[in-house]
């Protein structure tokens, strides 16, 4: 089948095209998003799947719709490639996406790095979509819609990111997520880290025993003197190394299994997988307590194909890593090993945005078993195109998130502080772009993104973000170039 839709004077983007059964399918170009859906005499019945108006054109029905969830749901439905799935344990990415525009930016930076790389180009945790006052379906429906228009037809995946509690996986399995990143950091308790032998001795007789399935003399009966042999590595629990993982981690392994366990029953026959996340605490997690939570999870039966630690050094939003390299290079060669000793999963980089220092250990360690985890980055970029195309509006963006940051970074780790970032006055319009390549007003633009998006003006309409989405709407193509120039530094190191 032709393209017929190119002889309507639609204007459609000519990677969206696909033609089956039939049936002709078109994303149309233009600020506000359209759909065009042209069936043949005797496929009609396809029409009744989308929304929009009618009319006959030489050769078959014509409906133009909105970019709307029925529409959406209805490409998900014929086009199989639209649909979220799992991914397995081959190596991926996944590009947060704050305002729902970045994916034909990720997809361009994919396909020039050559593949290699499984993407999840729907991620955001419920932290995210309570501060962009997004729907966990709109964060699908905007990822299907730019792999879509994108000609994207290699599978994607959609991690609900950093989940805390059962209610959360509901909405995220009503909207079609496939990958589930449950964070027990609220259950681990870093102070085990510090405590002496007598408290380290009380917090494991106070672990949820019942809801581990265990007893303390079982957990000291499969550990305690035993050393494990892991490519390596020699793992040895000794007492103060068992007591001190089954204090710190014993209450975030239940939590686990508690929120895996609802994930399977609500789930049913849909496929799904896990990622288990610890990396949001105080402290580093050692080999010895990844080896005796993996071990933990599996005795309980909890499956996941990936795994995130908290590794030494610092992890911090938006900005290369901070710490020793040579050490971690160690660390997470070890950490590599047990993943795949005790798998295979893969190694999972939660806040992996900008870690180009890191990226090379990573790709080097895990041997394929990594995914990489970035969200913020993306928001920078959207940012970037604003300050080339509309440098007041950027300004005044600046010195809004100055005024939030010392709120706004409370739940994030960051060292960026007001008094090195330069003022909004003292730079010129032409180099404004050159704040967001600066550690402290990187930090300041990077965590301040939901109050951004949220603060309204004195007619109660939004103040910035009518303006930030119209803007990138009117100029796909320069927000598009700036993604992908960023990602493929991104994802490079991990390609094939």
């Amino acid at each position: 089948m032709g393209n017929r839709l190119d002889q309507l004077n639609l204007n459609p983007l000519p990677l969206s095209h696909v033609a089956s059964d039939g049936v002709e399918y078109a994303g149309l170009a233009g600020e506000i998003p359209r759909l065009a859906v042209l069936a043949s005499p005797g496929a009609e019945r396809v029409l009744d799947d989308f929304e929009g108006e009618t009319s006959a054109v030489a050769g078959g029905t014509l409906r133009v719709g909105p970019r709307s969830a029925r529409n959406l749901a209805g490409l998900r439905s014929r086009l199989d490639w639209l649909r979220p799935r799992p991914l397995g344990i081959h190596t991926s990415a996944g590009f947060g996406d704050r305002l729902g525009l970045a994916t034909p930016g990720h997809i361009r930076a994919l396909r020039a790095v050559g593949g290699g790389i499984a993407p999840v180009f729907a991620q955001q945790s419920i932290r995210e979509m309570t501060r962009t006052g997004r729907a966990a379906l709109e964060v699908v429906d905007d990822a299907v819609w730019g792999a879509f228009t994108e000609g994207w037809r290699q599978g994607l995946g959609a991690d609900a990111d950093h989940l805390k509690a059962p209610e959360d996986t509901d909405r995220c399995l009503a909207a079609g997520f496939t990958t589930y990143t449950f964070d027990p950091g609220e259950h681990v308790d870093s102070a085990a880290d510090s405590a002496d032998a007598s408290g380290l001795r009380t917090s494991v007789t106070k672990l949820p025993w019942a809801a581990l399935e265990d007893t303390e003399a079982a957990l000291r009966a499969r550990y305690l003197g035993k050393s494990f042999e892991v490519e390596h590595l020699r793992v040895a629990f000794d007492e103060p190394v068992l007591l001190r993982a089954a204090a710190k981690y014993g209450r975030a392994v239940a939590h686990v299994v508690r929120m895996e366990r609802h994930l399977r029953s609500a789930a049913g026959t849909r496929p799904v997988e896990v990622e288990v996340s610890v990396d949001e605490t105080d402290t580093p997690t050692t080999p010895a307590e990844h080896f005796w939570v993996a071990s933990e999870l599996k005795r309980l039966g909890v499956r996941w194909v990936s795994l995130a630690p908290r590794f030494i050094g610092r992890f911090e939003k938006g900005v290369d890593y901070i710490g020793d390299l040579k050490a971690l290079d160690q660390e997470m060669a070890a950490h590599a090993a047990l993943a795949r000793h005790l798998g295979p999963y893969k190694l999972s980089l939660h806040s992996g945005s900008d870690k180009f220092s890191v990226y090379p250990i990573a790709a080097e360690k895990a041997r394929g078993l990594v995914h990489l985890k970035t969200a913020g980055t993306s928001w920078l970029e959207a940012l970037r195109t604003v300050a080339a195309l509309n440098p007041g509006l950027f300004r005044e963006i600046y010195a809004f998130a100055r005024e939030r940051y010392e709120t706004d970074r409370a739940s994030y780790m960051v060292s960026g502080e007001l008094g090195r970032a330069p003022s909004p006055a003292e730079v010129p319009e032409g180099r404004l772009s050159e704040l967001l390549d600066q550690l402290d007003a990187r930090q300041i633009l990077h965590v301040t993104f939901g109050s951004i998006l949220k603060e309204t003006g004195a007619d109660g309409r939004p103040r910035f973000k009518d303006a930030v989405l119209g803007l990138l709407r009117a100029n796909p193509e320069a927000h598009a170039r700036n993604l992908e120039t960023h990602f493929i530094r991104h994802l490079r190191p991990f390609a094939k």
